[in-house]
């Protein structure tokens, strides 16, 4: 057998965790400061430039696309869609992890909303906002759809 020796040790949990972090940190690729990719700035106003549209509505779920301009700032990014019966009370809220492309000027969000009921009618917002939580200054009009 190559490469690989397995021995019987008795190790405890710590012991081995740590032996498992150290060959992790030693063995992973090391990216130095010049091949990470700086988070784009963030833009002044984020706008949609397509959409919102219903991609997909059938049992019990809908996917809600729409396109704006690149939001910048940290790559990690979610969707985000709030919705409810109500149009004016958007009360519960759906998200989707994104990670952007900081080199395209526009970013297509999906997000999925499920747990929807029958013959009903749902009014909702689309958005953004960053890992950190931070909402990108965007807001949509309030649109609706009706499931079958």
């Amino acid at each position: 057998m190559t490469g690989l020796h397995i021995r019987k040790f008795l190790l405890s949990p710590t012991i081995l965790c740590v032996a498992v972090l150290f060959s992790l940190t030693i063995c992973a690729p090391q990216l130095s400061q010049a091949q990470l990719v700086p988070p784009a700035p963030a833009a002044a106003s984020v706008h949609i430039t397509e959409g919102p549209a219903i991609e997909s509505d059938k049992d019990g779920l809908a996917i809600i696309r729409w396109t704006s301009n690149n939001p910048g700032g940290s790559a990690e990014h979610f969707g985000v869609v709030h919705y409810g019966t109500d149009a004016a009370q958007l009360n519960q809220t759906a998200k989707n992890h994104i990670q952007l492309n900081q080199s395209h000027p526009e970013t297509v969000f999906r997000v999925r909303v499920d747990g929807l009921k029958p013959r009903t009618t749902y009014y909702y917002t689309v958005g953004s906002m960053g890992g950190t939580g931070k909402v990108d200054p965007v807001n949509s009009a309030v649109y609706h759809f009706t499931t079958p």
